[in-house]
């Protein structure tokens, strides 16, 4: 286990990102497995997650990983794995191109499929449950997760991949 701490590049440093990366990927799935190995029903075991969420949410950033479409370039698509956290009758309708569909209440079962070295986007329809998805992998050790802000359907009518560059003001070039 490496011992430093993995930043987003937009992650501000600060004196206590070594007490963060502690709470983060230590202690919290630390407490959250004591809860599942335990039972829901064993109060100290439903305590001790408490409070596990309480110290990842005091250091979490504002926004939690939120992204929106028009803040992510066409290029940065392509450098992303990108999660559509809708279950297979929605995904099969239409999807962001080169999305892999884990529906949200899978996203742990299936976190070996997920990686930990490149940037993760999650969606949905809105952005609810992928929000609920992007913070169980958050509290699994990713920290290289953004949630689409809007979903599906708020990235397609601002533009899809273009999104940034319409925002900008410019002409996509294709």
């Amino acid at each position: 286990m490496t011992l430093a701490p993995t930043l987003l590049p937009d992650t501000p440093r600060s004196p206590r990102v070594g007490v963060r990366w502690v709470l983060t990927r230590a202690l919290t799935p630390m407490a959250l497995g004591l809860t599942l190995a335990f039972g829901a029903g064993n109060a100290h075991a439903n305590e001790a997650a408490v409070t596990a969420l309480e110290e990842y949410l005091e250091f979490q950033d504002y926004g939690g990983g939120v992204i929106f479409a028009e803040q992510m370039p066409a290029e940065q698509w392509a450098k992303t794995f990108v999660i559509d956290a809708r279950d297979a009758g929605q995904y099969s309708k239409g999807h962001i191109p080169g999305a892999v569909n884990i529906e949200w209440r899978k996203v742990l079962a299936e976190k070996g499929r997920i990686p930990k070295d490149k940037m993760v986007l999650i969606y949905c329809n809105t952005g609810s449950l992928s929000a609920q998805a992007g913070l169980a992998l958050r509290l699994a050790g990713y920290d290289n997760l953004r949630i689409l802000q809007g979903g599906y359907e708020e990235w397609k009518a601002k533009g899809g991949f273009d999104a940034a560059t319409r925002a900008a003001g410019t002409a996509p070039k294709h």
